[in-house]
């Protein structure tokens, strides 16, 4: 196992595409913050305004960081698939479970230190325009941000486990933007018609929508004449996008195990 982990910390750390992808991320998120003290300094600081800068407008629908780290994630096996190196990999570590055990470890332990990195720079971006921010220790606020690296960790997740059930990257990339982007707006906006009203309990299961409750202050707002979709608390809806990434890292990694490489 250790030399599994050995593995996955070298090829992880000597790709250009790691620190592209990471200070790609950090700066994204960043200018979340940076817009917010340009635009309303003078205002003060109130709680749903700090969760939404210091998680880079993660709970706001635009999960910056997230998406970059699910891209590395999809990368931790897909490039082993586009670059034809996943033969001599599995030759040198022919225990497939513990190579891919050793990949979730590894980025893993990599998207939890850059979102907390994040979350710490983005704090004092607002510190910087305001002077003050309210308490974090305090909820809904407290709440909030513990969910920010767990929403992080689990979008990584989903972006590993398709870059291993696709094998390679571009298909992965497609669905990991496709979903959240397209698919479950328009299942929610289609659940808006009185005709397709049925839609309405399926929209609290969607896994990104859902997702975004993990960081939500005060709920989401899915825009005029929505319905009351009764979302699951901050809890559930952590369940549904955590089973959601179970399911696709348990039918990769099964199918991974079974297939020749």
């Amino acid at each position: 196992m250790l030399d599994a982990l050995r593995y996955e910390w070298t090829r992880l750390r000597t790709l250009r595409s790691t620190y592209w992808l990471i200070g790609s991320g950090l700066l994204a998120a960043a200018a979340i913050p940076v817009i917010f003290g340009f635009a309303g300094s003078d205002e003060p600081l109130n709680a749903e305004m700090t969760a939404v800068g210091i998680n880079g407008g993660a709970s706001f629908g635009i999960p910056f960081l997230a998406v970059f780290m699910a891209v590395i994630g999809i990368f931790a096996t897909g490039h082993e698939y586009r670059h034809g190196t996943i033969q001599p990999t599995l030759t040198a570590l022919p225990q497939r479970s513990r190579l891919i055990l050793a990949k979730v470890l590894v980025v893993s332990t990599v998207t939890l230190v850059v979102t907390l990195a994040s979350m710490a720079l983005n704090a004092a971006v607002l510190l910087a325009f305001w002077g003050e921010v309210p308490s974090l220790l305090d909820d809904p606020l407290r709440s909030s941000l513990i969910g920010y690296p767990v929403y992080t960790l689990i979008y990584m997740l989903i972006g590993l486990g398709l870059g291993l059930l696709f094998r390679g990257v571009p298909s992965a990339l497609v669905v990991i933007f496709l979903m959240p982007l397209i698919i479950e707006n328009v299942i929610s906006g289609l659940s808006i018609i009185p005709a397709l009203d049925w839609l309405v309990p399926v929209v609290k299961f969607l896994p990104f929508t859902a997702g975004m409750l993990m960081m939500s202050i005060g709920g989401l707002d899915m825009g005029p004449g929505a319905p009351d979709y009764d979302f699951f608390g901050r809890l559930g809806s952590g369940v549904v996008f955590g089973t959601f990434a179970a399911l696709i890292l348990a039918s990769a990694w099964t199918l991974f195990k079974k297939r020749d490489a």
